[in-house]
């Protein structure tokens, strides 16, 4: 592994308080996501000046610091010097109790859902790949494949998968967040999509758990019932591991473990976490009724202040319920896809407006990280932070391209979590109208946002580190 990146592992443990201090430890694009047990030790400004380190934030209960796409190389530097295995972050706990408010509350259901949901990303991408192919080359659009021959059906049925196992591929990701054993949150969201619940739930079959009636519903595409599962089974098996002796475990611990969940998840948890996953699809579907298409303009000129917090994770989290359930979302992900082209605007406006040859470099190479790599962080910092005007133009473009994706209604159709141009295949799959006004849309954003942000300039006498 390179000294580089070793040398920035050492120097982040080292800011933060030592190994002792790490509770847990993750990843998504961008960010080295931390759960401290004392994050009052934490020396943030030392941190910030460590070569390759493009901020920190707080939020969801995590300290994050923002890295760029070199960040997995880090992490996995990370985890070597602090003695981590990811098979056990999840049983490892803060010996720090946090008191109980609302909160520290809000903080742990942010960090159990980004703990959850962020590992799915790959998946997220990929599945959404084959969708938008489908899409784009089915009888809709191009007509290269015929609906129905070998190609369109593969295609189809592989881009379905991705959201159609949800319950299975959160059962792991949950697990590890909970530490719970992995196979056995698989094998409870394997539990909730087998085809027997399905069939009782699609034709109304009455039903009952161990001679307790259950509201059967059909659980495939949705994320809350199996993340509430597993955060109950967590305290179970917990409880159980203690209780049952070492020499009966093997067998008992996960045979009781899954008799206990089975109606505490298909008679409470599951109905509770389905209705309340329509209730989140419903109200995020209904707000462009509500802000009408100012609602698309604001989040699309404010979008990217929620990355830099890292609150946009909240966002991301209701948006992957939407799609698994409803397939379509027309307010918060089309405003994201605009604000992320807006990024790659103000990296244009400021490599054109800067004189200086290496400032000039790193604008460019901005540019490049959003509009291909689908990292929007350095330009954040390394230019909008820096220099604060370009902030402005950010907010004028995105303000310009969400009112157009407003009014004309756009609809996104694929769930493509990174914020380069690879995004704006998310438009396709509707008609081609949508597809043209969500391509101008994203337009209008990059071109307005370059020249408001070339217009005002770009000055600074800080020193800038990258």
């Amino acid at each position: 592994m390179s000294e580089k990146y070793q040398q920035m592992a050492e120097n982040i443990l080292i800011s933060i308080g030592g190994k002792d201090n790490v509770a847990n430890a993750t990843h998504c694009m961008t960010r080295l996501r931390l759960n401290l047990k004392d994050a009052s030790i934490v020396n943030e400004a030392e941190i910030k000046q460590i070569n390759g380190i493009l901020g920190v934030a707080q939020s969801g209960g995590q300290f994050q610091i923002i890295i760029g796409q070199t960040v997995p190389r880090v992490y996995e530097a990370f985890m070597q010097q602090a003695g981590l295995q990811e098979e056990t972050l999840g049983s490892i706990s803060s010996d720090k109790k946090e008191k109980l408010t609302f909160k520290s509350a809000g903080n742990k259901i942010l960090d159990g859902l980004a703990g959850s949901l962020t590992p799915l990303i790959p998946v997220l991408v990929a599945a959404s790949m084959f969708k938008m192919a489908v899409a784009l080359l089915g009888p809709s659009m191009l007509g290269i494949l015929a609906e129905g021959s070998d190609l369109f059906t593969l295609l189809t049925f592989v881009g379905d998968a991705g959201f159609y196992f949800f319950p299975i591929m959160i059962g792991y990701t949950a697990s590890r967040k909970f530490g719970v054993t992995p196979v056995l949150g698989m094998f409870l969201g394997g539990i909730l999509i087998h085809p027997v619940l399905i069939q009782l739930a699609t034709e109304g079959v009455n039903f009952t758990v161990f001679g307790i009636p259950a509201n059967t519903q059909n659980y495939t595409s949705t994320v809350i019932p199996i993340i509430l599962s597993v955060w109950i089974m967590s305290y179970i098996e917990g409880f159980l591991k203690k209780m049952i002796p070492a020499t009966l475990a093997t067998i008992f611990v996960p045979t009781l473990t899954i008799v206990i969940m089975l109606p505490i998840s298909l008679i409470v948890l599951g109905p509770i976490g389905f209705i309340v996953g329509e209730y989140i699809s419903r109200f995020l579907l209904s707000l462009d009724s509500l802000g009408g298409f100012l609602a698309v303009a604001v989040i699309a000129a404010l979008w990217q202040f929620l990355v830099m917090t890292g609150m946009h994770l909240l966002m991301i989290t209701t948006m992957i319920t939407v799609f698994a359930q409803s397939g379509q979302e027309s307010v918060v992900s089309p405003a994201a896809v605009v604000a992320s082209m807006c990024v790659a605007g103000m990296s244009l406006g400021a490599f054109l407006r800067i004189r200086n040859k290496e400032e000039k470099a790193l604008a460019f190479s901005f540019l490049i990280a959003s509009f291909i790599g689908g990292v929007t962080e350095p330009a954040l910092y390394g230019l909008g932070v820096r220099y604060k005007k370009p902030f402005i133009g950010l907010i004028v473009g995105g303000f310009v391209g969400g009112l157009y994706a407003g009014i004309t209604g756009v609809t996104m159709y694929s769930l493509i979590p990174v914020a380069s141009f690879i995004s704006m295949t998310g438009f396709f799959g509707g008609t081609n109208a949508n597809t043209i006004n969500g391509l101008i849309a994203c337009g209008l954003g990059f071109v307005v946002t370059a020249i408001v942000t070339y217009g005002l300039g770009v000055t600074s006498k800080e020193k800038v580190k990258i």
